[in-house]
């Protein structure tokens, strides 16, 4: 494909940012220039000749300005493939002229709905209709056409028509014929996703997704496949999404995921939290307001799991919480075998002066570690759709934002757990909602003893977590005695309360809802447990 140069160029930016200097250097290459509305005046104020599309088509804007460029004369000169005879006698009959560039950028939609007391009517005024037909015409005919919709691409543009007397590639066109698309798609997103949410449809008949790639990745899960880190459209919660790279090498596929499971886990708690993940799952958590013996608690969870792991809070990160996490295994010991402790990301809402370059003087750690910061952690939870692919489909439900929800708790034993096993329950309980179904969580003093996770079955989820909390490879510095039991989801037979009772536990909370819940009930009386049913289940596959 030859490179098209550009005589004629039809100029309509929202954002008016950089858009005068923009058309001054097209004019300055000899473009002429047509525009409309507040994009014109910008552009005569800056002194620059300016054709308005109403002079030029002869047709008045109308309608307050809902229509402007929607005229034959406008889509004709767009649309008009300029090697097609039957198209060059239409042009001369109808008297278009053929515009090369077309540099739009739509009424800012989501911005609007966005906004505190956004009304329907409000909605659909900032709904462009002749923005998105101009873009997706000039882009169907990017054999001819430029079409430009971000002030990012002026730069570009205008280099390499510099360098190209006036000319774009049709690399460059077709590059920019595809973002033009990839917008208006995200554009029409997010207005149906916007009137479904009127509508109460929360998983409606048709369902579309715009993310814009925000890094691209070494790999995947594993070497061989490609990956890509892509931003959803609301950022407005506090997230690994909207996190800053303060250090380290670029965050992996791998780390994404495991962040974001680490980030959610802390998330849960008011009280200063400290968690470990380790592949999605938790390897240690605890709370304390002292944040240095929260982390000893935490890293204590599983000394072997630890290592290699990613380090969570939900506070700022001191510089003593820093020197505690270079100096773990020096202060409490290593896994069996290790020759030291690494984590893989350090991730706080923020880092005091000192911290991160205690972090990048360990010897190891500096080039390696990745410090990531969040900002402050907003209370807000948005309401994204919650994502899994299957081969030709996608399953799609809700995020699960439920907390403690205690007021559907039923104590459902003789005894009644004391005040103590309450506080671990609860802890346990958010713990557990961030572990892989089948899921079984032991906790003692708000810290995380073991964690038994995607067993195939809930009785060996129970054996697990008791190994880990009897300190297998590493060993615990806390005594099972006393701890709670929290599952997932109910159990269908009584055996595993067997389990927590020889570890130690003297509470379990659990859903309740099995066809055996008073055979589970009575085994836990004759066991001496506290049993508390939650009413909610938070499998988490």
């Amino acid at each position: 494909m030859e490179a098209a140069v550009i005589r004629r160029a039809l100029i309509s930016m929202f954002d008016k940012t950089g858009v005068a200097e923009f058309a001054k250097a097209l004019a300055d290459m000899g473009v002429e220039i047509i525009s409309s509305g507040g994009t014109a005046k910008v552009i005569e104020a800056a002194g620059i000749k300016v054709r308005q599309v109403k002079e030029w088509t002869g047709f008045p804007e109308m309608l307050g300005h809902r229509v402007v460029t929607l005229h034959p004369k406008v889509h004709g000169s767009i649309l008009a493939i300029r090697d097609d005879p039957a198209h060059q006698a239409d042009i001369e009959k109808y008297g278009l002229e053929p515009i090369d560039l077309v540099c739009v950028g739509l009424y800012p939609f989501q911005q609007a709905i966005a906004k505190p007391g956004a009304t329907l009517a409000d909605a659909v005024e900032m709904i462009d209709i002749g923005g998105p037909t101009m873009i997706r015409a000039a882009a169907k005919n990017h054999k001819f056409v430029t079409v430009v919709t971000d002030p990012a691409q002026y730069e570009p543009l205008l280099a390499e028509m510099k360098a190209n007397d006036g000319a774009v590639s049709f690399e460059t066109r077709q590059k920019f014929a595809h973002e033009a698309f990839a917008l208006t798609m995200s554009y029409d997103v997010a207005i149906s996703t916007y009137l479904a949410g009127q509508l109460g449809q929360k998983l409606p008949d048709r369902i579309g997704f715009a993310y814009r790639k925000a890094q691209s990745l070494r790999y995947g899960e594993n070497s061989h496949q490609q990956g890509a880190f892509y931003a959803g459209p609301d950022q407005s919660e506090t997230s690994v999404s909207t996190g800053k790279l303060l250090g380290g090498k670029a965050i992996s596929y791998n780390n994404y995921f495991d962040a974001n499971g680490a980030v959610e886990l802390v998330k849960e708690f008011a009280e200063p939290c400290v968690a470990i993940i380790k592949h999605a799952n938790p390897a240690g958590c605890a709370l304390d307001d002292d944040l240095v013996e929260a982390y000893r608690k935490a890293y204590f969870g599983d000394v072997n799991a630890a290592m290699g792991g990613i380090v969570a809070v939900n506070r700022e990160c001191t510089c003593e919480l820093a020197a505690a996490i270079v100096e773990s295994y020096q202060r409490w010991g290593k896994a069996a075998g290790a020759g030291g402790f690494f984590a893989e990301i350090v991730v706080a809402p923020s880092f005091a002066a000192g911290a991160i370059e205690i972090i990048a003087a360990r010897k190891g750690w500096g080039p390696n570690v990745r410090i990531l910061e969040l900002g402050p952690l907003t209370p807000k939870r948005n309401s994204d759709k919650y994502i899994k692919y299957v081969v030709g489909g996608l399953l799609v439900q809700e995020r699960d934002l439920v907390g403690l929800n205690e007021e559907k708790w039923k104590v459902v034993t003789k005894r009644q757990p004391t005040e103590t096993e309450l506080a671990d329950l609860r802890f346990s309980w958010l713990v557990c909602k961030n572990v892989k179904s089948n899921a079984i969580v032991l906790a003692k003093d708000k810290a995380l003893l073991g964690a038994g996770a995607g067993q195939m079955s809930r009785v060996n989820s129970a054996r697990l977590a008791s190994q880990i909390a009897r300190g297998y490879g590493g060993g615990s510095a806390v005594d099972p005695a006393g701890c709670v039991l929290a599952s997932d989801a109910f159990f269908p037979f009584p055996d595993s309360l067997d389990w927590a009772k020889e570890i130690g536990a003297t509470a379990v909370i659990e859903p309740g809802g099995a066809k055996k819940d008073q055979d589970v009930i009575d085994r836990a009386d004759e066991l001496g447990l506290a049993m508390v049913f939650t009413g909610t289940r938070h499998f988490n596959h």
